[in-house]
């Protein structure tokens, strides 16, 4: 790609999640008009998620070159940060909560809200799933059911199952063994699962299962029960109603303190989420005009914390890199940078997934916690 086209290009971003609108807002402030293509109808169409905790270096760093400190300051809960680990016999052993730490709360819809009032109008193209992307004419035809639209440039911002990946990778994502049933619990009508959680997240752990409650905003609790199954076991819960999953999870966790079987028999339903993750080390043949970022480059288990900090830090450099006064170079260096940065972390991830889902017990995770109140 020539030097001109850097300046002129038309960006595709094929993704509405935190990491192509933090990179479709960067953009426009360095006077470029992308076009982010979402596959979602509007924003509220499908459920975002629970809580994310936002580390200063990477995703903090990202909402203050685009200019959104302010916003993502009033929206953040830095009082809860809290960490709470349980054995399955309902003993507390760790209880830390300590609002000064440097890693506040944010619900992923509000910041995904935040970055989309951010943009100028028109800038996602909400309904927009696409069907195939073709090399045309020195760019790409992107295709969806019943339209193409010809651009310089397309960013695959797509998370697991990217559709631009595949231009320049052959990994595919891999079943890691655990699948997390997510539930949803109002703490008004909830105070037990409240006072379990504490101010932030618990995290109980036994013989190669967990359950996991954490703290939203807005009155909720988002809880997750973790359990190692088969593939295809996984996909038949995905199929399963709210109740038949509940009760093959009862049996997965009997014996299990009455106090922490709770989360399992009074939240609200949400969904089965087998983990999945790509090769760690993931990485690429630069092509000009094509890239990734966020879960579509460098995709892992939420065990290390930095699926979303790593995204908004990828959209700040691969901005950088496209507003570059050089040619496409700039964003191979960019992939450079990203690929190392994300190794680090996925396996950091891997080995956090080992760690909780373990036949060796809650003792190897709280010799974690501990050791990271010493860092």
């Amino acid at each position: 790609m020539e030097r001109k086209d850097m300046a002129t290009e038309r960006i595709a971003i094929i993704g509405g999640g935190p990491g192509g609108l933090m990179l479709a807002r960067l953009l426009q402030r360095q006077g470029k008009c992308p076009v982010v293509l979402e596959r979602d109808q509007h924003a509220q169409e499908r459920p975002q998620g629970g809580s994310l905790d936002m580390h200063g270096e990477t995703g903090q760093y990202a909402m203050e070159r685009a200019g959104l400190r302010e916003a993502f300051v009033a929206a953040a809960r830095p009082e809860d940060q809290g960490d709470r680990l349980y054995n399955a016999e309902g003993t507390l052993l760790f209880d830390r909560n300590e609002p000064t730490d440097d890693r506040p709360e944010i619900d992923r819809s509000v910041l995904r809200q935040i970055l989309l009032n951010s943009l100028a109008p028109g800038t996602v193209r909400w309904g927009r799933r696409i069907t195939r992307i073709a090399s045309e004419k020195g760019g790409f035809l992107v295709y969806g059911d019943g339209w193409s639209e010809q651009f310089d440039g397309v960013i695959g911002a797509d998370g697991a199952w990217s559709c631009v990946r595949p231009l320049l990778s052959d990994a595919v994502p891999f079943y890691e063994g655990v699948t997390l049933v997510e539930l949803g619990f109002d703490v008004a009508r909830h105070p037990r699962i409240s006072k379990l959680t504490g101010s932030g997240k618990m995290l109980a752990v036994g013989d190669n299962r967990a359950l996991i409650t954490q703290r939203n905003g807005y009155g909720h609790i988002r809880g997750y029960v973790g359990v190692r199954v088969a593939e295809s076991v996984a996909r038949e819960w995905g199929k399963w109603s709210g109740e038949r999953v509940r009760q093959a999870l009862r049996d997965a966790f009997a014996g299990w303190a009455p106090e922490l079987r709770d989360v399992i028999e009074t939240g609200e339903f949400i969904g089965a989420r087998p983990l999945y993750a790509l090769p760690v080390g993931h990485s690429w043949k630069s092509q000009a005009g094509l890239t990734l970022l966020g879960d579509a480059a460098h995709l892992m288990s939420p065990f290390s914390g930095e699926g979303v900090n790593l995204a908004l830090a990828d959209a700040v450099e691969l901005a950088d890199a496209l507003t570059s006064v050089e040619d496409w170079s700039s964003v191979s260096r960019y992939e450079h940078i990203v690929c190392a940065r994300a190794t680090v972390a996925a396996e950091g991830a891997a080995q956090g997934l080992r760690s909780v889902f373990s036949s060796k017990g809650v003792e190897h995770v709280l010799g974690h916690y501990r050791a990271r109140m010493r860092t």
